[in-house]
């Protein structure tokens, strides 16, 4: 009589991992704060290559988003009337929003198990942030 491997640790231990690195992930996706952990995780380079283009593509909207924001802000604080002031404050509104909208519509991509990839912005990540 053979006995059968015991399978379910395994599987459960499995199960743990890919639940594990999808709670990496999310966190990777949180704006803002998500930048720090992905820069560690491009630094360490210890995950997949799924991980690390969610990493590139999550530094890659932070930073333009940030740098957006802060020349938008300078513009306002530096232009000569209220109204162009005005216009660049709502403007820095529009892009923070679509920053965190975007964040947050890759963030419900990973809940629904799809790719996670924005048009134009994901090569564009690739190409630009590279671990070596």
């Amino acid at each position: 009589m053979t006995l059968l491997p015991d399978t379910s640790q395994e599987s459960a231990r499995d199960l743990d991992n890919h639940a594990l690195n999808r709670l990496e992930t999310f966190l990777y996706l949180t704006p803002v704060i998500g930048i720090l952990p992905s820069m560690w995780a491009i630094y360490r380079r210890q995950r997949d290559r799924r991980q690390l283009a969610v990493c590139r593509l999550s530094i890659f909207l932070a930073l333009a988003w940030l740098s957006t924001y802060f020349s938008l802000n300078i513009g306002a604080d530096l232009s000569g009337s209220s109204a162009t002031g005005l216009r660049l404050l709502f403007l820095n509104g529009l892009v923070t929003s679509g920053y965190f909208t975007a964040s947050l519509w890759l963030m419900m991509l990973l809940w629904q198990k799809k790719s996670l990839r924005l048009p134009g912005f994901s090569a564009l990540a690739e190409n630009t942030i590279r671990s070596k």
